[in-house]
């Protein structure tokens, strides 16, 4: 730890000393307007640590799904289960059980997130940005964030001009099959001034690598991607908008699992010839946001419908590494139909005032049915066609607020956000009900040493709900959270220098864990979730820009997490005192370097490259794993990736690659049970656009 924190130190003060000793220069880093706080604000005043990513950024970098995003912004990670089945880690809370997500995704002012295993698949089309926020954020946003949030904030109609492009790719997957993509963007302003749409639509096929050879399959992990997405924006005065979004998605995969072996197969539990059901994550989106600007303060009213249609495959063998001994297999077609219909008001000042606010109220209700048969081998012994029916539902409520005062340099603020959240469960025998709520304060206060030097110190609590276990086993109780944290950011040099550095510790009480226990009557494995006890996490993170000549941007970001389980008070507990979280890693970091140069003098061009480092990350079950078998891990992973551009009046040719040295890792380190992705082989393709 020692000689990684030595590094990150040395190399911050080897680039604030050169940007002093460069102030003389007309360079700027590029200053960066967010709008995590429920208005706009340069990002350095902002007392949150945020990453922000542009739409034109997460474009050269070659970002296409959260994934891709997780690798770029350190102390973020997640473990996915096939196309578009994420949960998503910050901060070193990596908690993939409960009935909600820890960490809340947002497209634009919708909720996206469902249950805790229920996120919906957004891609970076057609964007301004995305701001990834850390730690608590329940008093700012109504479906709190216990661990932090991400906000996609997509591009609005344009209701003066006329506009729009289009892009082709073409690009090959190292030992796998070519991925084809083509999309647009068309704004048009019907009616100058006053109503306009925005049409953003991404369509993919191929991209596939994984076999099933037993089944005759190749390139099984193929999707068929379509997204159309309709913005409509009408402003019948100055001071009223109305916007409207609706999101069609649908994608497809005949090898849904997303889980691979080294030789870049699949492995399918119970008959290795089956052939499974195709993986389809669907689903659609209405919002309609209503805005009326009173001056001192916007009024903001957001209504948001989703259904979601999910079809996918599920196996798992407990290979001789777990407690069964390589005894236990299982291959289930499982079927998830949700809705969710959630509504937001919120009262939120304008500009930087002495007195800034924002309060609100939130409601969501939300259902989700679950159905799965079964097919189980069990030393031996066949257990087929059961089926599993469960349908849970819940209405919740939230009311929150964040105020803060400026006095001079300074600034305090405080906030609290009331939640209660009724749930339901249903088997199609019995019901079960049960609430929970929670009162979550927050307090900051940060100091402007100069107008670019902004010190910040924070602490919030966060709150997840309880939720059932089915059987004889007891339900589980919330989990609660206070995070500490003390900031900089900062512009030095005339604009040459931006950093950001954050320490933090994070208090995680009653921390939900899962166990699995083979059920002999059924056949199956059930899953029962426990409060095992305590955990701690310890950080610091650090993110550098650097404009050492005008065409050259240089960058870098950091993370260190120290993660461990301080108490265990459940009785037949997965993990012991001292084991560490999972899904954290310990050291992870970004390099980057964009260069803008000149083909000819009617030919800007540039060229990028992009280095991500993170380490390996650990899973710890008692349940699953014998004492001598943990933790298992996953591997160390570095990914570099790299691009060159041109644009010839408005049109533009990109060639690019990622992974560029093909790195052939695991990511996560569940493969004792074959339930783990790999890093996707290198790619390397051409791009097309025309602007209009």
């Amino acid at each position: 730890m020692a000689t990684r924190l030595k590094y990150i130190t040395a190399l911050a003060v080897v680039g604030a000393t050169t940007s002093v000793s460069t102030m003389a220069q007309e360079l700027v880093v590029e200053e960066v307007i967010v709008t995590a706080q429920k208005r706009e604000q340069r990002l350095v005043d902002v007392p949150v640590a945020i990453t922000a990513l542009g739409g034109e950024e997460i474009a050269q970098k070659g970002l296409t799904n959260i994934q891709d995003i997780a690798f770029a912004v350190p102390g973020m990670a997640l473990r996915e289960d096939g196309p578009g089945s994420y949960q998503i880690f910050m901060r070193g809370l990596s908690n993939q059980y409960g009935s909600d997500a820890l960490v809340g995704v947002y497209l634009d002012e919708a909720p996206v997130t469902l249950s805790g295993f229920d996120q919906l698949d957004v891609r970076p089309v057609d964007l301004e940005r995305v701001e990834v926020l850390k730690g608590p954020q329940g008093t700012l946003y109504g479906q709190g964030s216990v661990a932090g949030a991400i906000r996609y904030i997509t591009a609005s109609p344009d209701l003066n001009e006329w506009g729009g492009s289009i892009q082709a790719q073409e690009s090959f997957i190292s030992g796998g099959d070519s991925r084809e993509v083509i999309g647009g963007v068309l704004n048009a302003p019907i009616v100058t001034d006053k109503f306009g749409i925005r049409i953003a639509a991404h369509a993919e096929e191929g991209g596939g690598w994984q076999d099933q050879p037993e089944a005759g399959v190749k390139d099984g992990n193929n999707q068929d991607l379509r997204i159309v997405r309709t913005k409509m924006l009408w402003k019948p005065t100055e001071a009223l908008s109305v916007q409207g979004m609706v999101l069609v998605h649908r994608n497809e995969s005949q090898l849904g699992l997303g889980y691979e072996q080294p030789d870049r197969t699949v492995t399918v539990a119970v008959d290795r010839a089956r052939r499974l059901v195709p993986k389809k994550f669907e689903y659609d989106l209405y919002n309609l946001d209503v805005k009326y600007d009173l001056g001192a303060a916007e009024l903001l009213s957001s209504t948001t419908y989703i259904d979601h249609d999910h079809q996918y495959p599920a196996s798992y063998i407990g290979g001789p590494e777990t407690v069964y001994g390589g005894a236990l297999e299982g291959t289930d077609d499982r079927h998830t139909r949700a809705h969710q219909f959630t509504q937001e008001i919120r009262l939120s000042s304008a500009g930087e005032n002495f007195f800034n606010y924002t309060f609100g109220g939130f409601y969501r209700s939300m259902s989700n049915a679950l159905t799965a048969y079964y097919d189980t081998l069990f030393a031996g012994d066949y257990f087929g066609g059961l089926e599993y029916y469960d349908r849970d539902t819940y209405e919740s409520y939230a009311l929150f607020g964040d105020i803060s005062f400026r006095f001079g340099r300074w600034e305090l603020g405080t906030g609290v956000r009331y939640f209660q959240d009724d749930q339901k469960s249903w088997d199609g025998l019995t019901e079960e009900t049960d609430s929970f709520d929670s009162v979550d304060p927050r307090a900051f206060a940060s100091v402007k040493v100069t107008e670019n030097i902004n010190i910040y110190a924070s602490v919030g609590s966060g709150f997840r709900s309880g939720g059932f276990n089915r059987g004889p086993a007891d339900n589980f109780e919330p989990e609660t959270l206070i995070s500490y944290e003390l900031g900089s950011k900062g512009i030095l040099g005339g604009g040459v220098f931006a950093y950001e550095a954050a320490v933090f510790y994070s208090d995680y009480k009653d921390m939900l864990r899962r166990g699995l226990v083979f059920n002999a009557d059924t056949g199956t494995t059930d899953q029962i979730t426990s409060n095992i006890g305590k955990a701690e996490v310890k950080g610091v993170e650090v993110g550098l820009t650097f404009r050492p000549t005008e065409r050259l941007t240089l960058n870098t970001t950091a993370t260190y997490l120290d993660s461990e389980i301080t108490e265990v008070k459940a009785l037949g507990a997965t993990n012991l005192p001292g084991d560490p979280v999972d899904y954290v890693p310990e050291f992870s970091y970004t390099l980057g370097a964009n260069y803008d140069f000149d083909w000819s003098a009617a030919m800007p061009g540039f060229f990028r490259v992009d280095y991500s480092y993170r380490d390996k990350v650990s899973y710890i079950d008692l349940s699953s794993f014998p004492l001598e078998n943990t933790p298992q891990f996953s591997d160390d992973i570095a990914l570099l990736a790299a691009r060159l551009g041109m644009k010839i009046g408005q049109a533009s040719v990109e060639v690019f690659g990622t992974n560029l040295t093909n790195e052939n890792k695991w990511i996560d380190p569940y493969h004792a049970w074959t339930n783990a992705n790999r890093t996707r082989p290198r790619e390397v393709g051409i791009k097309v656009g025309y602007s209009f």
